[in-house]
């Protein structure tokens, strides 16, 4: 490295590693990296060079071991959701199937709207020693490779075909991580050849820089607008998204609600918005919702939607709400502030909130909120009931009970794909904001173990007295289970609850509730297995590291929690839940899925008539 005239001589890959670890975010009066380190594998395509630059910057860039690269994926959004999207991580793979790898978690991260660099390694750009391992060839188009799948799952893409574009390529892609409508995962494809030439790098480029997450203004003629459909209202109605989270405005959501005396109901990323103590917390909305939630969405005349896209798990495939009710959306991005003819304020969640209410003289009618504020409490006594102990077979609902009783208020709950969402959803007591991460804008499984590895890295940094537990079913875990290994070996430690119902047991439900036979998803049902037998969780759990114990009950699950929250060491608790009893029964909206609308089986056929009765309510787009 020598500097000349202002200038350092860089490689392509010391020089974004070098301009990475100068980038700061100023988060409550502290400057920190606004990249907090990496996830890596190594291989041929970006050892030699991008490795070289991580080595020589370890201290300002940690870079974490991965098993997996869909793993080392989910554990970066894991990291930027815990962060509220203020901090990223990023993955390197090396060329062809490691990068390819990381296709589902770019996926998951561009679903859920959440920031991930990807610095994955790519062919050369000589092409001289083509076909080179691992090289898709495409005869008629010499520079589309697989990093070209990428283009639909990020909002940033880039190729750096020459050193220089380093200076315009970086900082264009933490401008999209760091934005509030843009934000999503950025990709840097870097030639194996090109990660290793050099250039005269001005050294102004690798001065220190603060970024600030950008507060977009909303337009004073749309506040008048949402302003004059709430002051007309009669039941109106809050939804609740991720978004108030990312834009730190619970606290304002709360203030609103209160001075407005509006009924709030939480979306599945909204959750842990509200406190379930909360007066005007009605619950989770839609297919995996409470009925108290859907009972007022059905005659809400004015919905005010913050942060939230109305994914169909929240607005029930549209059905969830009154044809005439008008919808006024508060979104950082405009695409999902105008969906389904809302009046759309584009613009942050805390802002917009402010100037919304500011000058508002306006409450809601006071038997509306009783009558929002009876359904919330008939939905409390239901979830008590379904959380009890003994009220039936070992449960998911039975389990997250037994946690929500004894964990600390600021532990870090975390579930993804399979029937667990669905059920923390329902039936989680939130004990303090931001405290829950259902993913189920991608519902991926494996995501569980891996995004709550991220998350502890996060958390260790600020709540390092804390625990981060996972809610998974044993399908999830057999599909990636192997960062519980990475969890022991950086000591990140996880409570990881392994719930076992014998295979694929929620989706099993969905073909039964259409009519249809079970096949081929619980593992008692699959024609293709002779003599099926169950996974020993414990003992794999334990050969990856971790303190592992199998228990037969609530009771003792309860037991064995507590010792799992004395322990420093990552924990799997084993218990199994029956796979057909003991599903929350109440609290679901109208889904819509596929059905057959011909078949030759009468139960089958009865289940697509009884699926399309439900379509009399849905909101054709408007």
């Amino acid at each position: 490295m020598t500097s000349i005239q202002g200038t350092i001589r860089l490689t392509t890959a010391q020089a974004i590693i070098r301009w990475l670890a100068s980038q700061y975010i100023e988060i409550d009066g502290e400057e920190l990296r606004v990249c907090g380190g990496g996830f890596g594998i190594f291989g041929h395509g970006n050892v030699t060079c991008l490795g070289e630059a991580l080595h020589g910057m370890q201290e300002e860039l940690p870079l974490y071991r991965g098993q997996n690269e869909q793993g080392m994926g989910f554990a970066a959004a894991g990291y930027a959701k815990q962060w509220l999207r203020q901090r990223f991580m990023f993955c390197t793979a090396s060329a062809g199937p490691g990068t390819m790898n990381l296709l589902t978690a770019a996926g998951l991260a561009h679903a859920n709207r959440l920031p991930m660099l990807m610095l994955c390694g790519d062919g050369f750009l000589t092409r001289l020693p083509d076909p080179v391992l691992q090289q898709m060839e495409n005869y008629g188009d010499p520079t589309f490779g697989v990093n070209d799948a990428f283009k639909p799952v990020v909002r940033y893409w880039d190729r750096i075909t020459h050193p220089a574009q380093v200076i315009q390529s970086l900082p264009a892609a933490l401008a999209t991580m760091l934005d509030p409508a843009d934000c999503g995962p950025a990709f840097i494809g870097l030639p194996q050849d090109v990660q290793g030439w050099a250039w005269d790098f001005p050294q102004e480029l690798f001065e220190k820089k603060i970024h600030r997450i950008r507060r977009i203004a909303p337009d004073e003629a749309e506040i008048a607008d949402a302003r004059a459909a709430l002051l007309a209202a009669k039941r109106p109605m809050i939804i609740a998204g991720g978004g108030v989270q990312y834009s730190r405005a619970a606290e304002d959501l709360a203030a609103f609600a209160e001075a407005h005396r509006i009924p709030v109901v939480e979306t599945i990323a909204g959750r842990a918005n509200l406190l379930a103590d909360h007066p005007f917390n009605i619950g989770p909305i839609g297919v995996t919702g409470s009925d108290s939630a859907n009972a007022i969405a059905q005659k809400a005349d004015v919905i005010l939607a913050v942060g939230t896209r109305l994914q169909d798990f929240t607005t029930g495939s549209w059905t969830a709400f009154d044809a005439g009710a008008q919808i006024v959306a508060i979104n950082a991005a405009r695409h999902d502030a105008g969906k389904h003819r809302a009046l759309p304020v584009v613009g942050d969640a805390k802002r917009s909130l402010e100037a919304l209410g500011r000058g508002l003289d306006y409450a809601a009618p006071a038997e509306w909120v009783e009558e929002a504020q009876a359904e919330r409490r008939d939905w409390d006594a239901y979830v008590a009931r379904n959380v009890k102990p003994g009220n039936g077979p070992n449960s998911y609902a039975q389990a997250i009970g037994v946690v929500n009783e004894l964990c600390h208020e600021r532990d870090r709950i975390v579930a993804a794909a399979g029937g667990l969402p669905a059920e923390v959803t329902a039936n989680w007591r939130t004990l303090d904001i931001g405290t829950v991460d259902v993913e189920f804008g991608f519902s991926c499984m494996g995501y569980e173990i891996s995004g709550a590895w991220g998350a502890r890295i996060a958390q260790e940094q600020r709540e390092p007295e804390r625990d981060t537990i996972v809610f998974i079913g044993d399908g999830s875990y057999m599909m990636m289970n192997s960062d519980l290994y990475s969890s022991v070996l950086s000591r990140k430690k996880l409570i990881v609850l392994v719930l076992d119902n014998g295979g694929f047991a929620v989706i099993n439900k969905l073909q039964n509730n259409t009519g249809n036979e079970s096949f081929n998803n619980l593992l008692a049902d699959c024609p293709t297995i002779p003599e099926p037998f169950a996974v020993d969780f414990e003992a794999h759990a334990r050969a990856q590291g971790a303190e592992a114990v199998t228990v037969e009950n609530p009771a003792e699950l309860g037991e064995a929690f507590r010792r799992a929250q004395a322990s420093d060491r990552s924990q799997v608790i084993v218990m199994k839940v029956d796979a057909y009893d003991g599903w929350t029964a109440q609290g679901h909206a109208w889904w819509e899925v596929g059905t057959p609308e011909v078949t030759t089986n009468d139960k089958v056929r009865a289940g697509h008539e009884n699926q399309e009765r439900g379509r009399s309510r849905q909101r054709r787009g408007v």
